[in-house]
Parts: structure tokens; C-alpha cells; sequence
């Protein structure tokens, strides 16, 4: 009994090594692929003025969809920040959920709304609408009464009553830069077979915001406020970027992304009842364009800033990650045929098995060498160079991710100019690897665990989301 323990160890400690192997090569060449892309931005921006489209005819307008859940707290600022963006044609569709606070009074009363008969489309299913308000004041502003349904459901709705070629999604809590709109799509004018883009997602935590707007950018002020930063960071200048590069994609961030919507329209819109709605949605992009064996792509911008508001506390932050494995693991089993399927191009041979192999079995074995390497150095079975060794490989990869991507946001877009902010974020980028990091781990791990009986009610998982910023 003795020699299977030791051996079942022995074999969990290889392919510990290999599985470590396997994900520091894969992260290196996400850091390698991004760093070109952001070095051809870089010299696109230097040779062009986007600013030109800001006031031009030729632009695509655009429907802006914000679906909105009991969101009194920030539903009004996020309203008069989209006002002001600096876009020559847009309109303003606010969903309301049936919120059962005051989200849909606050918006009648702030913005001089009042019910009004308008017929629209019905592209795709959605929960039945209640009622539908205009405002004199805005033109462009229009907010949806509906029965609730969940996120993607009233996205579903904010698209039968768009008017724009282009749809953009946003949560209601974010802040968006005002040249974001052109930013975000300009590459559908430039390659017309672009069916969606994903922008970049800061975390507003400590900056000052006034009427709606960014006016300061500074970084949060709590430490796990900071580890956020960092991870936020090495998410997207490295993984989606990344990706974006080798034509892979898969995720564009629910809190902003344009997608043009007679593709979204042909995928049946978003679907219901389905955490991972936005992963969920560029996926199936991919299968139905790589059915019909239409040429597409699906691009990832660095610049065209959304801002929001991550969890502040660890039982926040473990909320919100649970639901993000358990989303990640939902798409991956309605999807589960086209992964290493050569049919479906690199995102089927490529990005898939890697969101399987280290995203979702990742996670369950990285979980288990917390506890089987320092329990086979206490038995004898590898000595306590190879711990040692092993530990500092771990912290030596996860610091050089980090490191690399705070580099490329302070080469190629500069929100952080100060040189003690980019100290800050070194330091943290360090201190990741001490106990965030494998906390993310087994909150993933749980997720895995817990993804039969996990909810996926938009309205309980806002209610987690939100608690801890009302207060």
C-alpha cells in the first residue's frame, strides 16, 4: 500500500512539472504575440489620427445597450457619462430588468422620461416588455421596461430595439473614456469582415470621478484593490491581446464589446440563462462563421478604455470568480465538439483545448500540487532542492507575466505615468504570487466543484456584486 502511495505521488509530481512546462511556454508566447501587437499599434497610432472620425459622416452609427439589474447606485452617473461620449451618432438603450429598487424611477425622474407606443423587431427572444420611455431632453436616450429575464436576455431585448449597425454591450456600473466609441470601431471600418471587438477593462477603483468622468486615474487604495490591477493587467496585455493576435479570441469582456449585429442576430442573439454569456456569444461567432465558411475577425483594441468597479473584499471577490469558472465551464461543455476540432480553424485546435487543459482541468491540478509536492518532500519521494526549485519557477513565471504586462501598458498606452505608480505595480506583481494567486486557484477549483448546482440568475448573482458596493 506503502509503494502505491508513493507511486501515485511520484506520477501526480510529473505531471505537475510537465503541466508547469506546458503553461509557462503557452503564457510566454501569449506575452511574445502581444508584445508585437502592441508594438504595431503603437506605430499605427503615431501615423494616424483617429480623432478625425470623431466629427465625420462616414462613421457606423451605434446602439449602445445597458442592461441594468437594481442598479440605483450607479445607473444614473453611467447614463450622463455615455452622454457625453464623443461620437457624431449613437443612441442609449437602458434595459431595465424588472429591478425591483428604484433603477427605473431614478431613471424617469433624473432624465424627464415618459412612456411612449414604439414598435420594434423582434430579431431574437426575449422576456416580454413592459414599457418603453423617451425623454425630450436626449434624443439618443431611450430605456427599455422589461419582465425580468437575466443579463443576456435583456441584452437579447436591447438589440430588437436597436436601430445601428453596430451594437455595443456595457454593464451598468461601468465608466467609458469619451473617445471609446470611435476607438472601439474604427476596425469596422477599416476590414469589413470584423463582426466583433473587445476593448480594454480598468479597474476604477481610487480615481476620481466627477459628473460621470474620469478625472484623475489613480490607483486603489486597499492592497487587494492593487492585486486586481496587476491581474487585470496581465489579463488583457498579455492573454487577450494575445490571443487577439493569432486570430483566436474567444472572450470579449461583457462590461464592453462591439459586435455588428446582423452576426449576433444569425447566432440567435445572446443566450438565455447562461453565466458566461459573453464568452458564450464570441464562441458561438466562431462556429457559425466557420460553418458557413465565411471569412471574419474578431479584433482586441488596447486603448478604447471601459472602467469599472471589482469586488472589495475577499467574500466579494470569491463570488465573483466562482461564477466566472462555473460561466467558463458552462460554454466549454456546450462547446465541448469543436474543441480540438480542425474544422473550427486555431480557435478549434488551439484556444479551446487551452481554456480546457489549463483553465478548467488546470485549476483541479494545480490545486492538488499545493498539497501533494510539500506532502511528497515531507515523505522523502523528491527532495527539498525540487520544492524549492519548483516554488521558484512558479513565482519566477508568474512575476515575469506581470512584469511584462505592466511594461507594455507603460510603453504603449501610459494610464499610469507616474513612476511611483508603476513601482506600486511591480511591488504587487511580486506580492501576487504569495497567496492571491493560489487563492484564485482554489476559488477556481471550488468552481469546478460546485458547477452543477452553481446559479445562473443574473438577478442573485448582481445582488453579490453589488453588496459590498452600495454600502
Amino acid at each position: 500500500m506503502k509503494g502505491f502511495i508513493y507511486a501515485v505521488l511520484m506520477v501526480i509530481n510529473i505531471l505537475s512539472l510537465i503541466y508547469m512546462i506546458g503553461i509557462t511556454i503557452t503564457y510566454f508566447l501569449q506575452l511574445l504575440y502581444s508584445g508585437k501587437a502592441l508594438g504595431e499599434y503603437v506605430k499605427y497610432l503615431r501615423f494616424s489620427d483617429y480623432r478625425r472620425y470623431i466629427d465625420s459622416g462616414n462613421m457606423i452609427p451605434v446602439s449602445l445597450i445597458v442592461p441594468a439589474y437594481n442598479e440605483e447606485a450607479t445607473v444614473t452617473e453611467t447614463v450622463k457619462n455615455l452622454l457625453k461620449l464623443n461620437y457624431p451618432e449613437y443612441e442609449i438603450i437602458v434595459v431595465n430588468d424588472g429591478s425591483k429598487d428604484g433603477t427605473l424611477p431614478l431613471l424617469i425622474e433624473r432624465f424627464g422620461m415618459v412612456a411612449i407606443e414604439q414598435p420594434y423587431k423582434r430579431s431574437v427572444e426575449a422576456k416580454p416588455i413592459r414599457a418603453v420611455y423617451r425623454t425630450p431632453q436626449y434624443a439618443n436616450l431611450i430605456v427599455v421596461d422589461k419582465d425580468n429575464g437575466g443579463k443576456a436576455d435583456a441584452l437579447n431585448a436591447g438589440i430588437n430595439f436597436s436601430r445601428y449597425p453596430v451594437v455595443v454591450s456595457m454593464d451598468a456600473d461601468s465608466v467609458l473614456e469619451k473617445e471609446a466609441l470611435v476607438r472601439i470601431v474604427t476596425p469596422f471600418l477599416q476590414d469589413n469582415t470584423v463582426v466583433a471587438v473587445g476593448g480594454v477593462v480598468r479597474i476604477a477603483n481610487g480615481c476620481v470621478i466627477e459628473d460621470g468622468e474620469i478625472k484623475e486615474i489613480r490607483l486603489p487604495r486597499t492592497v487587494l484593490g492593487k492585486l486586481q490591477t496587476v491581474e487585470y493587467l496581465r489579463s488583457f496585455f498579455t492573454g487577450r491581446i494575445g490571443a487577439a493576435s493569432m486570430g483566436m479570441l474567444l472572450i470579449i469582456s461583457g462590461a464592453f464589446g462591439a459586435f455588428r449585429k446582423d452576426a449576433v442576430i444569425a447566432v440567435g442573439g445572446y443566450t438565455p440563462h447562461c453565466i458566461g454569456e459573453d464568452m458564450e456569444l464570441v464562441v458561438k461567432l466562431h462556429r457559425y462563421l466557420r460553418n458557413e465558411g465565411k471569412p471574419y475577425r474578431i479584433d482586441f483594441l488596447p486603448d478604447p478604455i471601459c472602467w469599472t468597479q471589482p469586488p472589495e473584499n475577499i467574500r466579494d471577490l470569491y463570488k465573483q470568480r466562482k461564477r466566472w469558472q462555473i460561466g467558463l465551464i458552462n460554454v466549454l461543455m456546450r462547446h465541448r465538439d469543436m474543441a480540438f476540432n480542425a474544422k473550427y480553424g486555431k480557435a478549434g485546435v488551439l484556444m479551446l483545448p487551452y481554456y480546457w487543459i489549463f483553465e478548467f482541468i488546470g485549476p483541479i491540478f494545480e490545486t492538488m500540487g499545493y498539497f501533494v509536492i510539500p506532502l511528497s518532500w515531507w515523505l522523502g519521494i523528491i527532495s527539498w532542492k525540487f520544492t524549492l526549485l519548483f516554488f521558484l519557477l512558479v513565482v519566477m513565471v508568474g512575476l515575469i507575466l506581470s512584469l511584462g504586462a505592466i511594461m507594455q501598458e507603460s510603453y504603449a498606452m501610459r494610464k499610469f505615468p507616474k513612476i511611483g505608480q508603476i513601482l506600486t505595480l511591480a511591488v504587487f506583481a511580486f506580492l501576487d504570487n504569495f497567496g492571491f494567486r493560489q487563492f484564485n486557484t482554489m476559488i477556481r477549483f471550488i468552481g469546478c466543484l460546485k458547477y452543477r448546482s452553481g446559479k445562473n440568475t443574473w438577478g442573485s448573482m448582481k445582488r453579490e456584486r453589488f453588496a459590498t458596493e452600495k454600502k
